[in-house]
């Protein structure tokens, strides 16, 4: 039976061409650490790594090269940002379409006296932005929010968010999980002051590779969590002063970083324009063919504005988590089922507690693999 992968929102598959050989070749032929050997060998690979902090900085505008700290993902880069910068008497903003990336770190800084507030959004998973701006008090510090919504793929109103924040002083923590490759995102433009990211979703790389991109100001009043060796200024026991060895403590994964830079480089070479053309193509054929149907309810925004390639649906007769099962047992259809680690954005949605089957297209799925994913669809709806 032939698997159709739907669920690239969970991570890419397969990965971007050139990305395992690239892996490959560094951990048989050339494993070398970074910042520690005086050799040839491992001045190369660090080359390798800073074209790698190269290509992501002129991705997504950063200020430069040195402002991308390597981490596991996104998960490990929010922690970073909200753990090592706020305190009590704080206050924060976030949305109910949040991840648990981000409303879990939350929920910690509450209990050291950071407050949190969580402004609603709409059925659709849009966010008012009035609705944010109200909810500003004197000791609001910052908003952190996703880009995009990992359940249903709606955009939030970032050029709204960025004035907002610009306006009253705020700093600005952006997940973008669901946005990062194929969709653009100007950090310098937008005034983002930390933007988290994946390497395994829309960039194709490998996972447990990722990182945070941050502006100056709020690097320097940031302290990081982990500490320890960098292979600079070996001679202090404090951690250095300057990006991005400040918040790179320990070996980096540099396997991840390697598979990183070929995926990358493979994403320059199509151009992201194409990928998310192709992925909300899609997207459309696939909101085209669930149209009328009455046993099904598309969950978030209908059309293809302001979105991701990612669709939820609840099933209205049949659990989605045995309708999920069968997609994958009986037509080899792999999906996501749940609350996709986010119970507000579920509550937000209407399809708390049961969750919805999440259908999330990448740039190697085809219009053949949809019309076969909504015929297994409807198939298994039928025999209710």
């Amino acid at each position: 039976m032939k698997r159709i992968y739907f669920d690239h929102a969970s991570t890419s598959f397969p990965k971007a061409p050139g990305v395992a050989e690239a892996v490959y070749q560094f951990l048989s032929g050339e494993a070398y650490n970074i910042n520690r050997g005086g050799y040839g060998e491992a001045y190369d690979i660090a080359l390798t790594v800073l074209e790698t902090r190269e290509q992501i900085a002129q991705l997504f505008h950063a200020p430069q090269s040195k402002n991308v700290i390597f981490t596991p993902g996104v998960t490990h880069a929010l922690n970073q940002a909200l753990k090592g910068t706020y305190h009590r008497g704080d206050h924060l903003l976030c949305t109910s379409m949040e991840h648990n990336a981000v409303m879990r770190p939350l929920h910690q800084l509450a209990e050291q006296g950071v407050t949190f507030d969580v402004v609603e959004c709409e059925e659709d998973g849009s966010l008012d932005p009035n609705r944010l701006e109200s909810a500003i008090r004197p000791q609001t510090k910052a908003i952190v929010m996703t880009a995009a919504s990992n359940v249903c793929g709606t955009f939030m109103p970032l050029d709204s968010v960025s004035e907002i924040c610009k306006q009253h002083e705020l700093d600005w923590i952006l997940d973008a999980a669901q946005m990062a490759g194929p969709f653009s995102i100007d950090m310098n433009t937008l005034g983002i002051d930390v933007l988290a990211f994946p390497g395994h979703k829309g960039l194709r790389g490998p996972q447990g590779i990722g990182g945070m991109i941050l502006s100056d100001s709020f690097a320097a009043k940031s302290d990081p969590l982990i500490s320890g060796g960098t292979g600079s200024t070996s001679h202090l026991e404090e951690m250095p002063p300057f990006l991005p060895d400040r918040f790179e403590a320990g070996t980096l994964n540099l396997p991840g970083i390697i598979g990183l830079h070929a995926a990358l480089t493979a994403l320059h070479s199509l151009a992201s324009e194409e990928m998310a053309a192709k992925e909300l193509y899609l997207t459309h054929l696939w909101l085209q063919g669930l149209k009328e149907r009455k046993e099904i309810r598309v969950v978030g925004r209908q059309d293809c504005q302001n979105r991701a390639a990612v669709v939820s649906v609840d099933t209205l007769n049949l659990d989605p988590a045995e309708v999920a099962f069968r997609l994958e047992a009986e037509f080899g259809i792999l999906t996501r089922v749940g609350l996709h680690c986010a119970p507000r954005a579920h509550q937000t949605l209407k399809t708390y507690p049961q969750g919805t089957i999440r259908f999330s297209f990448g740039p190697n799925n085809t219009p053949e693999e949809i019309d076969q994913g909504l015929s297994a669809l409807f198939q298994i709806l039928q025999q209710t």
